[in-house]
């Protein structure tokens, strides 16, 4: 599978003994799990596509039941496991918002100094998330995604343009 792929939950552990897996959401979108019919399950990276037989909400979790799980036994061995699917699988966004996969590894251009370099990850905070820019030129950048700095988003072209607020970056 060449496709990349997006974590939505993950396998705390089994309920009864007729295979229930007990899936904790990872996902802002967790209403997703009631019309699925299937999912991929990432067992350290090893990947297989499972059909969903039943789900319910059950306390902080959700209970699934998978074809070919039949027994705790077996659903024991898929504890910590990642339910992922296809990145064409994501619930869209409204304009201007974007998953943190697809910012990631985007080339980050300033209106005044140019490339900048390119985020290699997102830290989440209590107001606003803040890109991490992997510079040559800079090094670490933080920038933050609010809408003063980032100017324009072009995942076609994979780059992002921003106007660095003063003293974002030291001069070298």
């Amino acid at each position: 599978m060449n496709k990349e792929h997006v974590t939505i939950g993950k396998i705390r552990g089994t309920h009864g003994i007729r295979g229930l897996v007990k899936v904790s959401p990872l996902t802002e979108f967790p209403q997703r799990f009631k019309n699925m019919h299937y999912v991929m399950l990432n067992r350290n990276g090893d990947i297989g596509s499972f059909d969903i037989e039943s789900v319910q909400p059950y306390k902080d979790v959700y209970l699934m039941k998978f074809k070919g799980i039949d027994s705790s036994e077996t659903a024991a061995e898929y504890r910590n496991a990642l339910l992922q699917i296809d990145e064409s699988d994501v619930y869209p966004l409204p304009e201007g918002y974007y998953y943190h996969f697809q910012l990631e590894g985007l080339s980050v251009y300033d209106t005044e100094k140019g490339l900048l370099g390119t985020i290699k990850m997102i830290i989440e905070t209590g107001a606003n998330d803040v890109y991490v820019i992997a510079s040559d030129k800079y090094g670490e950048i933080l920038i933050p995604a609010i809408k003063e700095v980032i100017l324009a988003v072009d995942l076609e072209q994979q780059m992002m343009q921003v106007k660095l607020l003063p003293g974002l970056i030291e001069e070298k």
